[in-house]
């Protein structure tokens, strides 16, 4: 079976050359973007339309509700379902996204930690409730430093699941993720391709897909997300441009506000991704993305 893995930043168009790769193969295009995963979230998402959607096969975009905390290893389960199902039809498979964590996990494969206890986790969300997430990040340095070193001190989410773990099992998250693992695939077995796509151009295409969120139905998209009250904390909440229009339609924000928020943190974003790229994917082979 032919496995192509496409990673690249945030609006580079990774979903155009999935679909040419895939034109050309017949293959099956697979989700590796940790946001596009969510049903309610297809346009703040940028996840392709219901049309090419239903044009070529697609698996795990729109999979997820909302309300749920889906994870690197529930996707690395559902991945290995898809590519059990691409082997029984003798059908290439592109798995394609701009989540870096998703794709080291499927090459290197994922360490299994042991399930936080219930009781831990609400003690957890307890004792941190009202603290800013700096606060926690010194927290966790406090008990587990190479952890803390790992995490920015901005990212609430992994900060409050290092801590769950080192409550629970008296071992830090590095400690657990360097047990070794078999992958799903077998890098040298895979066509592994990397959008490298110029920073200015990135930017302007960043700009143009905010604008063309709004005529796509974001505002929609936005208040029907705010309708369901779902924790802040969740993944679905933390995407880019959620948080941004929910302010807006509450008043909190003007629209143009909440829209050069969103390109910002798009922009922000990207250069994360890059970064990463840079440093997790070397030898991955540069595909060039144009105009």
């Amino acid at each position: 079976m032919k496995i192509t893995l496409l990673a690249g930043p945030t609006a580079s168009g990774k979903s155009r050359l999935a679909l040419e790769i895939a034109g050309k193969t017949g293959g099956i295009i697979v989700n590796a973007d940790s946001r596009q995963v969510y049903s309610e979230l297809r346009v703040l998402t940028a996840r392709p339309s219901a049309a090419v959607e239903a044009a070529m096969p697609h698996r795990l975009y729109g999979h997820v509700s909302a309300g749920e905390r889906y994870s690197v290893g529930r996707w690395l389960d559902d991945v290995a379902a898809v590519l059990d199902e691409a082997r029984r039809a003798a059908l290439p498979v592109i798995v394609t996204g701009g989540t870096g964590l998703y794709f080291k996990a499927l090459t290197e494969g994922l360490a299994t930690i042991p399930m936080v206890p219930a009781e831990v986790r609400s003690r957890v969300v307890e004792d941190s409730s009202g603290e800013t997430a700096d606060v926690l990040h010194r927290r966790l340095a406090a008990v587990d430093p190479e952890d803390a070193h790992r995490i920015r001190s901005t990212d609430r989410a992994r900060i409050l699941r290092a801590l769950e773990v080192f409550e629970a099992t008296g071992r830090s998250l590095a400690a657990w993720q360097e047990r070794p693992v078999k992958p799903l695939i077998d890098p040298a077995n895979a066509e592994r391709l990397l959008v490298d796509i110029d920073r200015a151009l990135l930017h302007e295409r960043i700009s143009v897909r905010v604008s063309h969120m709004i005529a796509d139905g974001a505002l929609v998209e936005a208040k029907a997300i705010a309708e369901l009250n779902l924790d802040r904390e969740l993944p679905a909440m933390k995407a880019i441009g959620v948080g941004e229009l929910i302010d807006h339609l509450a008043g909190r924000m003007s629209l143009d506000e909440a829209l050069a928020a969103m390109r910002t943190e798009t922009r922000r974003y990207a250069k994360r991704q890059m970064t990463w790229f840079r440093h997790q994917m070397v030898g991955w082979t540069p595909l060039t993305s144009g105009e």
